[in-house]
């Protein structure tokens, strides 16, 4: 089994965790300002954020990007939902512990691409670092992967001038199913894996990547370390996956007691495979749908991806496409999907509606943040 880069994966989480990227802090200061264990590389951050938002890190002008981000385990059309599913999952389960108002948000950097690689390969002879099982063939037997893929977010704080590891949280994607062929360019086969497996597994492979990452040269033994735990959705899923536990190591290699999570992912309107912890939502979702397809009939699609903590609706993702001839048009309709969704949509949760042309483009777009009672939206012009 292949290790790769997703293409997807690479894109800069930056857009879902910073704001003000054009502004940065102590911008009249001098280059030794911010700085962390070198003289000669400027570290800023990326400027105010919102009280939800982290700041970000900013060296020598630049992003800090990760230096392991989009490493997973190959796999024949994989989900590239997933990828969004894990990183958004991560800094939510962050804030529980590194409070936005207290720390600094740095893409991973003690985890290098090579080294992650290796972890997320098979055991053998040649990777003795290989967190999966050894290859034992193709047969009814086969040794499934278990483990598809391994993120790193790092939690900074400014002490005098300079950021310093303060914290840091670790998410294991874990394979409820694997696809694997048998010859390259051959038919694809699913290997199954049970819920009870998986946690197991994902136990094990918690506490060898903990042991490995203290001893990491810039990671002390009382860095807070976040372990989190991802189900992978399957290939065919319409949603991401969502992660099921997670545990804190507050110091060495004990990892405390594992808090499950209810998280569930749904789509609407709702599909054979896909079940609605509250129907109360989907029937809302329905009048709304309706609602603006009566205002504009050459709609193509109308969807939503949601996400359950048990059987509280927590956000809505809502997709409309449709092919307008006027800007007109389109100014018109957002201003009336703002008016529908104020009323049929649920409240209290944050919402974001994407308005899609039928290139796909992004014609219009509209959010309400948790609490707030209007949308706020903006049309895209001259395209």
């Amino acid at each position: 089994m292949k290790i790769k880069v997703s293409a997807l994966a690479t894109i800069c989480l930056s857009a879902l965790l910073l704001v003000g990227c054009g502004k940065t802090s102590n911008d009249s200061s001098s280059n030794n300002d911010n700085t962390t264990t070198t003289k000669k590389a400027s570290v800023r951050t990326t400027g105010d954020a919102t009280d939800d938002e982290y700041q970000g890190v900013i060296e020598n002008g630049h992003y800090k990007t990760s230096k392991s981000r989009g490493v997973g385990v190959q796999q024949d059309s994989e989900n590239m939902l997933n990828s969004k599913s894990f990183d958004v999952g991560m800094t939510d389960i962050s804030k529980k512990f590194f409070s936005t108002k207290s720390y600094v948000f740095q893409e991973g950097q003690y985890l290098s691409k090579s080294t992650v690689q290796d972890w997320l390969g098979r055991k053998s002879k040649d990777n003795p670092d290989g967190l999966n099982p050894e290859s034992n063939g193709n047969g009814s037997n086969r040794n499934p992967m278990y483990i598809q893929q391994i993120g790193e977010q790092d939690y900074m704080k400014d002490n005098d001038g300079k950021l310093s590891l303060a914290g840091m949280t670790i998410g294991i994607g874990m394979n409820r199913k694997d696809y694997y062929q048998k010859e390259e360019y051959g038919a694809t086969y699913t290997q199954s894996i049970s819920k009870e497996k998986m946690v197991e597994e994902g136990k094990i492979a918690a506490k060898k990547v903990l042991e490995r990452v203290r001893k990491i040269d810039g990671v002390s033994n009382d860095t807070p370390i976040v372990i989190a735990m991802f189900e992978q959705a399957p290939n065919d899923s319409l949603v991401g996956g969502t992660f099921y536990a997670y545990a804190v190591s507050n110091s060495g290699t004990d990892l405390g007691d594992w808090k499950n999570l209810d998280l569930k992912n749904v789509t609407f309107p709702e599909t054979s495979t896909n079940s609605v912890p509250n129907s109360n939502d989907e029937k809302n979702f329905e009048n709304f749908k309706n609602k603006i397809q009566n205002f504009f009939p050459n709609l193509a699609g109308v969807t939503a991806q949601a996400q359950y903590d048990g059987k509280t609706l927590k956000s809505m993702n809502v997709s409309i496409t449709t092919q307008f001839y006027s800007e007109t048009e389109i100014i018109s309709f957002t201003q009336y999907v703002a008016q529908a969704a104020q009323s049929y949509l649920p409240n209290k949760i944050p919402i974001d509606i994407q308005i899609l042309g039928s290139d796909g483009k992004t014609q219009a777009f509209l959010s309400r943040d948790s609490g707030e009672g209007k949308f706020s939206s903006h049309v895209f012009t001259g395209f």
